[in-house]
């Protein structure tokens, strides 16, 4: 797939100003500063165009950037970042929850797991909370190219491990420096 237009997001709180569109959409949910924008940047080829932040909990509001005028990837609220407020929290919760139980146009949710680390708590809760509403996951393991080749087998096992991961999920090593995994992302979205 060719990645030919991105327009500047939709920005949503709320179902009403969700785009009016039959289009697939693809979610993207990770942890704050798992690089969810890296990863969006990445895939659609522009430098900068989701807006990265050393600082994390950046995004406040679900985004909807419509590729090739075809589909949406939908970037919302990282989370597990101590210094966003417990009722922010709460509120991006509730967006979040809002967009996955109300939207038809959903197709695939991409959980970015940072391929450095065990799985968090907090990954752990929200695949099983995806699971639980029966969606379609790929885990996208961010930062595969910081992992030395020799642990990467034990990471692999370390994160399928920690997530039970089911035999219909789908597991991408994933890499914004070396674009490992990228093709893998862009057929996922085609098969729709």
């Amino acid at each position: 797939m060719n990645i030919i237009s991105v327009e500047e997001p939709i920005i949503a709180v709320r179902v009403s100003q969700y785009p009016e569109s039959n289009k697939n959409e693809f979610l993207l949910v990770g942890r704050s500063n798992v690089g969810k924008s890296s990863f969006i940047n990445a895939l659609i080829e522009r430098k900068n165009f989701a807006h990265t932040s050393s600082k994390p909990g950046k995004t406040q509001t679900l985004n909807f950037y419509l590729v090739n005028n075809d589909f949406y990837l939908v970037d919302v609220p990282g989370y597990g970042y101590a210094s966003v407020s417990k009722d922010k929290q709460k509120k991006f919760g509730l967006m979040i929850e809002d967009y996955i139980k109300n939207r038809e146009n959903l197709k695939r949710v991409f959980l970015l797991i940072d391929y450095r680390h065990k799985p968090t708590e907090d990954d752990v809760l929200m695949y099983n909370y995806l699971k639980y509403y029966n969606l379609n996951i790929t885990i996208v393991a961010t930062k595969y190219d910081k992992v030395t080749k020799n642990n990467r087998i034990k990471q692999d096992k370390l994160i399928k491990d920690t997530l039970k991961l089911s035999s219909d999920d789908v597991f991408v090593p994933f890499s914004t420096v070396t674009k490992k995994g990228r093709e893998d992302i862009l057929k996922i979205i085609e098969s729709y």
